[in-house]
């Protein structure tokens, strides 16, 4: 039975850890070549070595997704490496949180820069080979469907206290999913979002435990309250937080053959929550 992304290339960016390195283990697995971006060089690799000795094809770049030059390089490199692109997930992001009140602007930005600003500019980016790979394809006799696959969360689809930043970078993620949806379905372009709740990354860990992460020289502290998490099973009817394999199925879906007609959705994956 031949893998579901046989010949297919794509992009995941934060995939040097949690979620997005589950998915481009998923993708490589399913016939991939796969684009490892994320902003620390040794996850990056780790992931892609651990690709290729598995027997895929795998090419890591390092970068910062909110650096405007980014985008450009990496929709570059995977198609100049492979020769085309057919799945971009938008993954990368963090957390930094905080109450409105006491939020300056830089905070406020930093979420929208991360979590809305790049994936814009990365579709942006992969236009020509997306749009214009489409139009050829048509005068050829052809049809290829493309796929992109941009993370939310339940902050983005119902709000969440202490992340007005977040929550509003990952409501816009939404809206920017279903206008692309309706802009690029003549190209066979299908445009999905996935909406996560508790998925144990290191975002979702015990904030007590002070892990953080570092952002143009500050240590932005990452995690959730302990009393928070606490709470968090016994309002989550599975009882417990997703593992990134399991979030990165609904990817797999999203990006696969599977999906050629579903396209402006976000799916929330909860635990049914």
């Amino acid at each position: 039975m031949e893998r579901m992304l046989e010949g297919k290339v794509a992009i995941i960016t934060g995939s040097g850890r949690g979620i997005g390195r589950a998915a481009a283990l998923l993708f490589a697995h399913e016939g991939a070549r796969v684009v490892v971006s994320d902003l620390d060089e040794e996850p990056a690799r780790e992931t892609a070595d651990e690709i290729r000795s598995q027997g895929g094809e795998s090419l890591a770049v390092v970068g910062d997704v909110t650096d405007p030059s980014f985008a450009s390089s990496l929709v570059q490199r995977a198609v100049d490496t492979w020769g085309g692109l057919h799945i971009l997930v938008n993954n990368a992001g963090y957390t930094w949180d905080g109450v409105i009140h006491k939020m300056p602007d830089e905070q406020w930005e930093a979420m929208l820069a991360v979590h809305l600003t790049a994936p814009f500019r990365l579709i942006r980016a992969a236009s020509p080979y997306f749009r214009d790979a489409a139009k050829r394809e048509k005068e050829e006799g052809r049809v290829v469907h493309r796929k992109i696959i941009n993370v939310s969360s339940l902050a983005g689809t119902r709000g969440n206290a202490g992340q007005v930043n977040y929550s509003a970078a990952k409501a816009g993620v939404v809206g920017l999913t279903k206008t692309l949806a309706k802009e690029w379905g003549a190209f066979n372009v299908e445009v999905n979002a996935v909406a996560y709740g508790w998925i144990d990354t290191r975002l979702t860990k015990e904030k007590e435990e002070g892990r953080t992460i570092e952002r143009d020289g500050k240590a932005i502290p990452i995690g959730i309250p302990a009393a928070m998490r606490n709470m968090m099973p016994l309002v989550i009817p599975a009882g417990r937080p997703g593992t990134p394999e399991e979030a990165a199925g609904p990817l797999l879906f999203f990006a696969s053959p599977l999906s050629d007609y579903v396209s402006g959705q976000c799916l929330e994956v909860t635990g049914g929550y």
